[in-house]
């Protein structure tokens, strides 16, 4: 890969509303993704706001996942950003997915620090 990362925009639709308006759940679920796709999992915060919804981040070695729910919407806009080759961010999106019970979603990857080689670069080699 000539990127240093994999940043997944997930729009995740027709998720069951329980799921999402719950932090101890949505919590857990986004955890299982970062370690389902292999990554290490470093610090865990969520909220839960009131009267719904959800947002959250799990830092992991490799960068992190985030999450806000609309539970009233049955929706969750969520991201995967990886950095190395050792981790799948696309395993993560689909595990998060799967648990939400999602009808639908779309998706796009971007690659993240793409290196470019400067002609300095070149000269020393």
């Amino acid at each position: 890969m000539n990127a240093l990362g994999r940043h997944i925009l997930a729009e995740i639709h027709g998720c069951d509303g329980n799921i999402l308006n719950d932090i101890t759940g949505v919590e857990e679920i986004l955890v299982e993704a970062a370690l389902k796709a292999g990554a290490e999992v470093r610090e865990v915060a969520f909220h839960k706001f009131s009267p719904q919804g959800v947002s959250g981040v799990v830092v992991i070695s490799e960068s992190h996942l985030a999450v806000h729910t609309w539970p009233e919407h049955g929706y969750a806009a969520v991201d995967v950003f990886t950095c190395g080759d050792s981790v799948n961010p696309w395993d993560a999106c689909h595990h998060i997915v799967e648990r939400f019970r999602a009808k639908n979603f779309t998706a796009s990857e971007t690659l993240r620090g793409v290196l470019v080689e400067t002609p300095t670069e070149k000269a020393a080699v």
